[in-house]
């Protein structure tokens, strides 16, 4: 019998897993996860290195054994070391998915530096970096999808990186990334390059959107609230149906070329009456991925049976009319979506100085218990 997160695949939705911790690797819970439940890939971010490396002593031995070979690394120097091992150790884990689905799937997801949202070269530099350190197939590099990063998207598929494209909130944002994807595949395509081991996905955010649009609707048109997220992931999802059916594509396509997957992230409810599902349910449809947060990923499993539907094609009509409904209430969409990225990158640029601390701490501790 098929789990739920088999059934949700066969609608052609990949989950992954928007969660990493070393002792996942010792435990062996994550390959039950991939060999029982069906899991796809998985995705980190800072934030979740914060909580995994911050809390508890799952890191203490790595580093120690890092310290004693490198005592004067710095903070940045060994948290890298522990986020490529853990990285590699997951890749590993997943590669026999990434061989069954010919590379469709199996991936995990590594972070530049969020202190590089606004730079380009950086950025790019960066990915070449972490690409070279982890040195697996089936690694995605995420890049924020801010403005100035756009070349470093470009850049990066060009070089053969896999790219998730991450913190995206508008559509309009997407169909920029979008164009760094296709502009990378073309660069590779004039130069003769294999396109057919380059993959990547868009990361639209949905229930930061709700949380956000329904503070500002307040008791006012209840009928709209948590319907802004879902909405706006159906018209860039119509936004994505028109690319792959365009003459420009179709060609990169024929050379061998793999469309770049929406990916739908931050799906866990924030608001309590909400349906925990509620982000999975709505969107599951061809050519997808959804990343799931554990408590999300719990009621998937153990709930989610006979849940799954392609849902995600369907009421693309009410999804724009919702989205014009909206603006009549006083909800500048724009301005909402421009506002989460920047305040997304503020939260991983925090979350990443709060790891850095953590280990530094950690790395004292150490120091003055030998």
């Amino acid at each position: 019998m098929a789990t739920p997160i088999q059934e949700v695949a066969s609608f052609g939705q990949s989950i992954w897993y928007d969660n990493l911790r070393r002792a996942m690797f010792s435990s062996g819970e994550l390959k039950k996860m991939i060999e029982e439940d069906g899991l796809l890939g998985m995705t980190s971010n800072p934030s979740i290195f914060e909580k995994a490396i911050g809390s508890g002593d799952d890191y203490d031995h790595g580093l120690g054994e890092l310290l004693k070979k490198h005592p004067h690394h710095d903070a940045d120097a060994l948290f890298e070391a522990l986020a490529v091992d853990d990285i590699q150790h997951a890749c590993d884990l997943f590669r026999p998915v990434y061989d069954r689905t010919t590379g469709r799937d199996g991936y995990v997801s590594l972070e530049v530096s969020p202190r590089l949202a606004h730079d380009a070269h950086k950025t790019f530099a960066e990915a070449q970096k972490l690409w070279k350190l982890v040195a697996r197939p089936n690694l995605m590099i995420k890049i924020p999808g801010t403005a100035e990063c756009l070349p470093a998207i470009r850049d990066s598929i060009a070089a053969g990186i896999n790219v998730n494209t991450t913190l995206l909130f508008a559509v309009t944002a997407y169909e920029k990334v979008a164009e760094a994807y296709i502009a990378g595949l073309e660069q590779r395509h004039d130069k003769k390059q294999d396109l057919s081991h380059v993959h990547g996905v868009a990361s639209f955010f949905l229930s930061r959107i709700d949380t956000v649009i329904d503070k500002q609707l307040g008791d006012k048109h209840p009928e709209l609230h948590g319907k802004a997220a879902i909405a706006n992931a159906k018209v860039a999802y119509a936004k994505y149906l028109q690319l792959i059916a365009s003459t420009r594509w179709q060609k990169l396509a024929a050379a061998g070329a793999h469309p770049q997957r929406l990916l739908w992230a931050s799906t866990g409810t924030k608001n309590p009456a909400y349906p925990k599902l509620m982000y999975v349910d709505a969107l599951i449809g061809k050519d997808t991925v959804n990343t799931i947060p554990v408590d999300t990923y719990n009621e998937l499993r153990d709930n989610g049976a006979g849940h799954a539907h392609s849902t995600l094609d369907q009421g693309m009509d009410d999804a724009t009319r919702t989205l014009a409904h909206l603006g009549q209430a006083g909800i500048d969409m724009a301005k909402v979506t421009d506002d989460l990225l920047v305040d997304g990158v503020k939260q991983f640029d925090k979350a990443f100085d709060g790891l850095l601390k953590a280990v530094a701490d950690k790395k004292a501790k150490l120091a003055h218990n030998k």
